[in-house]
């Protein structure tokens, strides 16, 4: 069954938010211990955090 036009820009959204993660990954190295725990702290509290949102796919 093919894919619907809403469903291959959602998965292009995934691909967007893995590049980004791959950023951040990059970064972390050249941060302190601090900085590190500061945004581990603040991915955790957002909302929706990825979490989040596997939550809600996999309940429909």
């Amino acid at each position: 069954m093919p894919l619907s036009g809403e469903a291959i820009r959602t998965m292009n959204y995934v691909d967007d938010i893995s590049v980004t993660l791959r950023r951040i990954l990059t970064t972390l190295p050249s941060l302190t211990e601090e900085e590190r725990h500061r945004i581990a702290e603040y991915i955790k509290n957002s909302e929706p955090n990825y979490e989040t949102v596997l939550n809600s796919i996999e309940k429909k």
